[in-house]
């Protein structure tokens, strides 16, 4: 199974929440970001139907499998 963290830090000025590389939007205070993280993990959870999907690979060839709308990550949120 896959494990994603949401870590909450300082950004532009007030808080937000970061999955690897990529930012939430900007929020004024920290409990604020950390509310934003928890139900962004949650929705993560949710399954959904079986579907195909298309996307690039790192060698930039395209891809296309069927995801399992059951497989849903672990997730956490840190700070």
């Amino acid at each position: 199974m896959v494990q994603i963290t949401y870590r909450i830090v300082e950004h532009d000025g007030g808080w937000a929440y970061q999955l690897g590389g990529t930012y939430s939007e900007t929020f004024a205070d920290h409990d604020a970001a950390r509310a934003a993280a928890v139900a962004a993990a949650r929705e993560q959870k949710v399954p959904d139907e079986d579907t195909l999907i298309e996307f690039a690979d790192p060698s930039g060839r395209w891809v296309i499998e069927r995801a399992d709308g059951h497989d849903r990550p672990e997730v956490d949120v840190e700070g």
